[in-house]
């Protein structure tokens, strides 16, 4: 399966994680490598605004079902936000809104920055 530079101790093969995700996934540079390492970073990006808006609002002391009806959505909506699912900027700027956050812009570095609310 992997044609790579693989060492043996003893009866004992192994692989290094590289040689690993270039076999079963593509070496870098290839669309399916690409394309599964554009998801992760978009679902680490996603995670990362879902604990930024859990900490607000436990900071806050304030339940999923009071952020949802401040900012006009339901609990479920507010859970899967901070889980990092179904986030949109319009959902964004609610979220946010309720939560007390009266400015935010996003650095679309050398196009400059966009004020989002």
């Amino acid at each position: 399966l992997f044609r790579s530079k693989m060492k043996q101790i003893g009866d004992i093969k192994s692989y290094s994680l590289d040689e690993i995700t270039d076999e079963l996934i593509g070496k870098k540079g290839t669309a399916e490598r690409d394309k599964l390492e554009m998801e992760v970073e978009e679902s680490i990006r996603a995670f990362q605004i879902g604990e930024a808006i859990r900490k607000a609002r436990t900071e806050q002391k304030m339940t999923q079902a009071e952020l949802g009806e401040r900012a006009g959505v339901n609990c479920s909506q507010v859970s899967k936000m901070e889980n990092g699912r179904n986030i949109s900027f319009q959902m964004l700027g609610r979220i946010f809104k309720a939560l007390g956050v009266k400015t935010a812009s996003l650095d679309l570095g050398t196009c400059g920055k966009l004020a989002l609310w």
